[in-house]
């Protein structure tokens, strides 16, 4: 039987591509958060003066600072990637760092798939080991593959094995991420049982095993919209520490998000416009939270709650598309009939039943509030 470290090692040289040069990340669209944030975990690594875990970049303290924002002992200021309880994401890194995994759960649009991405950048310095979960995902995608062409050729061997994201974690000692776990068929999802307990990926046709890398572990994100969809067996569930994240707390917290969001969006994507007025993004997040919790904020009036999620991700996209707009078809200010699409496309979902939510909403709410005439004006000459 070949030697596990052998097999890992043969393994990962298959998933090295003979291509160009990577892009340049100055020009990517969107870089991985280890990219984009690189100055500051070379920072966090300088200051950290504390235990890490075996293969881990930083200690869970340093980590728990990069996610959620500080000032290090230099006074070099850490921006917050999840503004939030802070106690989640200390238990999230916690469990991290013992033999379980971790499962990242909540409504759509909670910050999910955000939260694994910053955390792997910052323990494992990588967080492109990424599984995406879909009803077509197989087990290949979890397990391994075969080049078929050398697999033909020459039979079952090393050579002509191809790793997945998971043997690659398993070898190196990082972090995969499953995303999307609930939409995986459930026979595939249960491929994972083995690794998660034993630590150990058979490879059945060589006779031999990849052994899992101190520092190995998995982050998986799924949203309770797709509870009935694939549920996780018993005994995967087992293998997980749930951590569910909720919508925030706070409309202060939200806005804050939105617009630490909005910010960064506008730059990496070269906006001419300017960045938006407080105002403007609280008008928006207003709206989201009052059609999602069916009650205005002073809780006088109820209202009817559209089919959509109306997540904070959506209020982020509305505004986003709102500076575009103003950029490239106004004066760069953010104005209300430059809201208003984004604000009905993210509302209307469904166009009967949600067209009667957003109406009623206009003529209850949005008319009779002061300040809001202007978003009131835009949206009836849009229906």
């Amino acid at each position: 039987m070949a030697t596990p470290k052998a097999n890992a090692q043969t393994a990962h040289s298959q998933t090295t591509p003979n291509s160009q040069p990577p892009t340049p990340p100055s020009s990517l669209l969107r870089e991985h958060a280890e990219q984009q944030f690189a100055h500051e975990l070379d920072e966090l690594a300088q200051a950290d003066t504390r235990q890490r875990p075996p293969n881990w970049k930083l200690s869970p303290w340093a980590v728990s600072i990069y996610l959620l924002g500080g000032t290090l002992d230099n006074g070099f200021e850490v921006s917050p990637k999840y503004i939030g309880n802070r106690r989640l994401m200390e238990v999230a890194i916690a469990t991290l760092a013992t033999d379980r995994a971790l499962l990242l759960y909540g409504v759509p649009g909670t910050a999910k798939s955000w939260v694994s991405e910053h955390l792997t950048a910052a323990i494992s310095g990588d967080s492109t080991l990424l599984i995406q979960g879909t009803a077509g995902t197989s087990e290949e995608a979890i397990r391994y593959g075969w080049n078929y062409a050398r697999l033909l050729a020459e039979g079952p061997s090393m050579e002509a094995l191809v790793a997945s994201p998971m043997m690659r974690a398993m070898a190196d000692g990082k972090i995969a991420r499953v995303e999307e776990l609930t939409r995986i068929p459930s026979d595939v999802q249960d491929t994972l049982i083995t690794v998660l307990s034993e630590k150990v990926l058979p490879i059945p046709e060589l006779n031999a095993e990849v052994q899992a890398t101190k520092g190995f572990n998995v982050i998986a994100t799924a949203n309770n919209r797709d509870r009935g969809v694939n549920e996780l067996s018993s005994a995967l569930k087992r293998r997980f520490n749930t951590v569910i994240l909720p919508v925030p707390d706070t409309i202060e917290s939200e806005v804050a998000i939105v617009h630490q969001r909005v910010t960064s969006l506008g730059r990496a994507l070269e906006l001419p416009a300017e960045v938006p007025a407080l105002e403007e993004i609280q008008r928006v997040v207003t709206i989201f939270r009052e059609l999602r919790n069916g009650v205005t904020i002073d809780g006088k009036t109820k209202l009817k709650s559209p089919t959509g999620t109306l997540s904070t991700a959506e209020a982020i996209s509305v505004v986003n598309s709102g500076m575009a707009l103003s950029a490239h078809f106004g004066d760069g200010a953010l104005k209300a009939n430059d809201l208003i699409s984004g604000l009905v496309g993210a509302v209307v979902k469904d166009p009967i039943q949600d067209q009667v939510v957003w109406k009623e909403y206009l003529e209850t709410v949005v008319k009779e509030r002061d300040g809001w005439k202007d978003l009131y004006r835009a949206s009836r000459e849009m229906i």
